[in-house]
């Protein structure tokens, strides 16, 4: 594969110039799967990056995180084990090794990024490794960056000597996001850490601030407090989750706490500082209070402070002005239901869109957009429907979701119409253990004719909403489901597979 590695020395007057079908600025995820798949029909593609191949998703989200999630499941099962039948001599009790995890995990990673490289220079699609920018009538210059990373094979190219200019009839924008720190909290960018930091930490800290209670925060909370730390989550509000089912949100918050996590909720930081006797500890104001947290105790202070306060899209650099693309208040891309920007010859997908900040989804969305402008045969209107998109949110126990929450379905359909399904119950796993957690589960149903006969009424489901142990695994099924316009009936008149959780969905009343 040709990939140019540009380092940052005198520029010629003349950049180089290389033309292309198409140019996609963004090897994450989403970028790598619209790359293959428009150099699949034949066109000529380049992909810049200034970071490893993989984005977020693989290098600083899903893929690590899940090691971690399976590494503090397999901490719970190890507490559960006695229970079971197990015997651990107090000589042998296993002891966690965050350092030695973390060189597996870095090198699983390190594999992936290899894999990525070695499927594009199948697919013939050429890297530019550099940040990426536009200018006007389709181009895009790519600069050197001094954070540049590379795959080993990367690194081992020849320099260029020259800032490149990309001639592009089509340009991809798949550049993500990255976590934000707000500048309102004294000390916070000085001192706090964000979910990318999590995955730099070379040891375990004992003692954890996060500051969120979004996806992020809950799972990295989990992660903490499942293989030890003492965790605490900052929410400004009553329940963790905000955007899910009231009955999602209610359960996580209480799982979380029965578990050990400490949940200060309707409060805000004001503050972050070093302790006053150990700079390697920090302490954390709540809502102009005048002492910080805990600071009538003697392990006043915590290791880490790590902000999961949401994300910004990675757009300042890209020069979007000068082609005319135009964005929201926020920064993110405007894009239509095409992918299609303010610039006809400009699409983006993925989180820089701001919306369905979600890998499979950027994946989706671009290989959809690569069939509809390289596919010949493809439908001219073949695009992402972005309604019924299910989700999996890694806290421990996990949750899986799709469609209308509750008060959505109650909103736009009228409580009258909207019938609800419960059930909440111990998974069976925990019959035999001390330690429990909670299965809930809810089915949103609109009553609506049945098109065969409108006198009978139909309740289809608009909402599939479940928190538990195997929900994450279980839901992709039902989404597919759910996604076919599955009612009630449908469900009911399915045989419930016995003993498991998901059954609970064929046999609720």
């Amino acid at each position: 594969m040709s990939v140019l590695r540009l380092v940052p020395q005198f520029y010629s007057r003349m950049a180089q110039q290389h033309n292309f079908d198409l140019v996609v600025i963004g090897a994450g995820s989403g970028g790598i799967a619209s790359a293959r798949r428009a150099a699949e029909y034949g066109a000529k593609v380049a992909i810049v990056e200034n970071q490893r191949l993989g984005g977020t998703c693989v290098n600083l989200g899903c893929v690590p995180k899940k090691v971690m999630w399976n590494a503090a499941s397999l901490a719970e099962s190890l507490h559960d084990a006695n229970e079971y039948g197990f015997d651990f001599p107090p000589e042998n009790v296993p002891k966690f090794n965050w350092n030695r995890l973390k060189g597996y995990r870095d090198a699983y990673i390190t594999r992936l990024n290899g894999i990525y490289e070695t499927n594009l220079q199948r697919s013939g699609v050429q890297v530019f490794q550099g940040k990426g920018r536009l200018l006007a009538g389709n181009q895009v210059e790519v600069i050197a960056s001094p954070s540049s990373s590379s795959s080993s094979s990367a690194s081992e190219a020849p320099a260029a000597q020259e800032n490149i200019i990309l001639n592009a009839k089509k340009v991809l924008i798949t550049v993500g996001g990255r976590p934000f720190i707000p500048d309102t909290i004294e000390g916070a960018r000085q001192y706090g850490l964000t979910s990318d930091d999590f995955f730099s930490l070379e040891h375990q800290p004992q003692k954890v601030c996060i500051v969120g209670s979004g996806y992020i925060a809950v799972e990295i909370a989990g992660i903490f407090n499942a293989l030890g730390s003492q965790t605490t989550i900052i929410s400004r509000q009553e329940t963790v989750l905000r955007g899910f089912d009231t009955m999602i949100r209610q359960n996580l918050t209480e799982e979380l706490q029965t578990a050990g996590v400490r949940v200060l909720n309707h409060r805000a930081p004001t503050k972050v500082h070093p302790h006053p006797t150990s700079e390697k500890k920090f302490d954390v104001w709540l809502n102009d209070e005048a002492e910080p947290i805990d600071h009538d105790k003697e392990d006043r202070g915590f290791d880490i402070v790590l902000f999961a306060t949401g994300r910004e899209p990675s757009t300042p650099f890209l020069n979007l002005a000068a082609a005319g693309v135009e964005t929201d208040k926020a920064g993110h891309i405007i894009a239509d239901r095409l992918q299609q920007t303010s610039n006809p010859d400009v699409f983006a997908l993925g989180d820089v869109t701001g919306h369905h900040l979600l890998t499979p989804v950027a994946i989706a969305a671009g290989r959809r957009l690569m069939e509809r402008l390289y596919n010949p045969k493809a439908d001219p209107d073949y695009h992402l429907d972005y309604n019924l998109i299910p989700t999996v949110v890694f806290s421990h126990p996990p949750i899986g979701t799709v469609g209308l929450t509750e008060d959505e379905a109650r909103e736009r359909f009228g409580s009258d119409h909207v019938r609800i399904y419960t059930s909440r119950f111990n998974n069976m796993y925990h019959a035999m253990t001390t330690r429990k957690t909670r299965t809930a589960m809810k089915l949103v149903c609109h009553l609506e004719p049945s098109a065969s006969d409108p006198s009978v009424i139909k309740e289809k489901i608009v909402g599939l909403h479940s928190i538990g142990i195997g929900s994450d695994e279980m839901l992709q099924g039902f989404a597919v489901a759910v996604k076919m316009g599955a009612s009630k009936s449908d469900f009911d008149n399915c045989v419930a597979i016995h003993p498991t959780a998901s059954e609970e969905f064929v046999t609720m009343r």
